[in-house]
This record gives C-alpha cells, structure tokens and sequence, in this order.
C-alpha cells in the first residue's frame, strides 16, 4: 500500500475531519507541561482523538528548546499508553531520506540531475515504456509522468492478501508498466510513488549494495537516527504504535509492513524524534552538499514541491518552511523543518478505524484532509515559536 498525498487537498486545512468513533484516550495518564506557545497544538491534538484517532505523537524544536507529547494508546488490544518514542510508520515521508540518497550520487559525481536514467535502470529497459529519456531531476520531483503503481494493484475490498506479500521495487515497476505512459505527461507534476521505487533501483546499482544498506549506511547512520530503519517489523515489538482498517465493520490490524519492507518510497519506520532530527541535518546543510539542497528546495515550476520536499509558507522568513509527507491508511505523518533547520515540528498520527477507499471512496478524502489539518497545525505552532529572521 503505497502513499499519495493530494495537493489539491491542501487548501482545505480548516475544515473540521467528519468522522465519528470513541476517543481512546486514558485522562489519568500525566503529559509533560507544553509551552504556552503549543498550547493550541495540544488542544487540536485532543480534537484529533475526539474523533477517533488511537493515538497522536509529536515532538517540536526550536532554539534552546524541545518539547514532546505522546496521547492515546499503542494498540487497542493491551490500551498500553502511547510514547513519544513509539516508532511508527512513516509512508511517504521515506521519499525525503530516499531523495538524500539519490543527491549523495550526484554529489559523488555517479550521475548528473539531468542525465537520463533509461540506460542505467534495467527496468526502463524490460518492464517500462518511456516515451523518451527520463531524468534523475524528473523522477525526484514527479514530472516523469511515470504511472503510478497502486493504479496497476488489485483494487479488492478484502486487501489482507495484498497487505501481507511482499512487494520488491522491481515488482512495482513491472506492475506499472503495465499501464500507459503518454508522452504528454512527461514535464508535468503527477505524484507517482513509481518515480521513488525507480530511485531505489538507481541507488542500489550505482553503489552496487542493497538498497536498504545503502540508505542504513549514507542516510541513517550519519544524521544519528538510531531508530529508523527500512526493515520488516515485528508486530509484536512493544515500542510500536499500531494501525487499524476496517473491513465490513470489523477492525482489523494493519500495522505488519511486509508489503512496504524496503520501499523507497513508503518503508521508513521511525520516530517524531528522528524525523526532526532527519530535517535538522539535511536542511543544516549536513546531509549534502549546498549545491544538492539548493536543488532539492526548487520547484521545477509546479507547485510546491521541488526534489522531494514539500514547501510551506514561513511566517518568520522569506524563504520556505521544508516538509516531508507520508499518509496510509492506519497513519498519517508530516515532519515540518524552517529553511534554515533551526526549528523542527513532525507529528504521526493513528487514524481512525475507518474502511480502504476500495470499500467507501468517501474515506481517501477523509485522511487526507486528516494529514492537511496535522501539516497546518505544525505549522501554526512555528509561527507561533518562530522568531523573524
């Protein structure tokens, strides 16, 4: 189960979530004394449980200061309270660290931004039909117009089979193309999680190791996230929030992450801790060269998003707030960086229990609505925190 966050959601920030569930929140459980600057963060979070969410994790920083929270349970069977150094899935916020990876590659002078990776990725060879050459610059900020896997994925209601297989990157670009990829889409913004399994690939043959070492040894280790990683979990770790779909009405727990294990574009398992942390190194200037951040913030020109970052309006600074976004169905991630890595906000949280779109359309609009109401709220809290530059 891939990510796909809609832009076109984003300018509905304000409305409020319509779903209704039971508030799985323990009141007795002490939190730790917020700033009043974060007072309203705390307040939308308890609104965030009202509604149904299992649990919300958040950690922000800012200049001599650090605060976390961790509210609701871990798993609705033992309603162990959550922590905020519960690791969690992160989805799509993978496709920021995955985009580090791949600008280390320029950096190291093994492929340009520009060059084409037709002739380097086997699978544009065997599995894909570009209608002309693809570029590394192209696939980072999803103007390949490269068809997005999850659209060549059975769409069945019962979607425990698909859950529970596991799902290579060269799987995901044969399962892609087996759809249609015109030549007018090349040059325009289609967000394709397609494009960060066809990174992984290009990661792994030019530094001849496994992806996920790869991303362990460059990525991971460097910028101290000790408790990230790309591997298969064990359900049953007891430092893990879990997830929760639907299926006719039964609950059913969606936290095993066989299908996504070793995605470049959704597999990350993390903290709010080590997000903020991700975002501090790389926009400090301590993931990659100057050169490559300057890039990776830049928009080709369509909307925001440039070398997979999210840009965000900074009310303390001209230049641009940096996110990465990661939206499932059972969680819901955004980590939030200033500019200049100075102040970082990320927060996950467990969505309702609610229905694959596969069963009720309605609930696609449901969570992404939930992740633009996470995305506006951080950001509302360093503005708050933010000091003008």
């Amino acid at each position: 189960m891939g990510s796909k966050h809609r832009i076109w959601m984003r300018a509905a920030v304000a409305a409020v979530l319509a779903v209704t569930g039971c508030t799985y929140t323990d009141d007795n459980l002490p939190q730790p004394a917020e700033p009043a600057a974060l007072e309203p963060l705390v307040q939308q979070i308890q609104l965030f449980l009202d509604q149904g969410a299992i649990s919300a994790v958040v950690q922000v920083r800012w200049p001599g200061g650090e605060w976390s929270g961790a509210y609701g349970v871990r798993d609705l069977g033992s309603l162990a309270p959550a922590r905020a150094t519960d690791r969690v899935q992160i989805a799509s916020v993978t496709k920021t660290m995955t985009a580090v990876a791949v600008l280390k590659l320029v950096d190291d002078h093994l492929i340009g931004l520009d060059d084409p990776v037709n002739d380097v990725i086997p699978e544009f060879k065997t599995a894909l039909q570009p209608p002309g050459p693809i570029t590394v610059r192209q696939l980072l900020s999803h103007t390949s117009g490269l068809p997005e896997v999850n659209d060549a994925l059975p769409r069945d209601i019962d979607f425990r089979p698909m859950l529970s297989r596991t799902f290579t990157m060269e799987q995901g670009l044969r399962a892609a193309g087996k759809l249609p990829w015109p030549a007018f889409n090349v040059g325009l913004f289609h967000y394709s999680n397609t494009n960060y399994l066809a990174l992984g690939l290009l990661v792994q043959g030019l530094r001849n190791k496994p992806f996920v070492q790869v991303m362990r040894e460059d990525v991971f280790t460097p910028l101290g996230l000790k408790n990230t990683s790309l591997d298969r979990l064990d359900p049953g770790a007891a430092d893990l929030l879990h997830g929760y779909v639907t299926l006719h009405g039964d609950r059913v727990d969606t936290t095993d992450n066989a299908f996504v294990a070793g995605s470049p574009a959704s597999g990350a398992v993390s903290t709010v801790g080590d997000m903020n942390l991700f975002m501090a190194g790389l926009l400090q200037g301590r993931a990659v060269s100057a050169t490559s951040l300057r890039e990776m913030k830049t928009s080709p020109g369509f909307g925001p998003y440039g070398l997979g970052l999210w840009r965000f309006a900074d009310q303390c600074s001209a230049a641009s707030r940096q996110e990465g976004i990661g939206s499932f169905w059972d969680f819901q991630s955004v980590a939030v960086s200033s500019g200049d890595g100075r102040y970082q906000a990320a927060m996950t949280v467990t969505t309702p229990p609610m229905p694959s779109e596969f069963e009720d359309a309605s609930t696609a609009d449901r969570r992404d609505l939930l992740n633009g109401q996470i995305e506006s709220t951080l950001n509302e809290a360093l503005d708050r925190l933010c000091q003008p530059g």
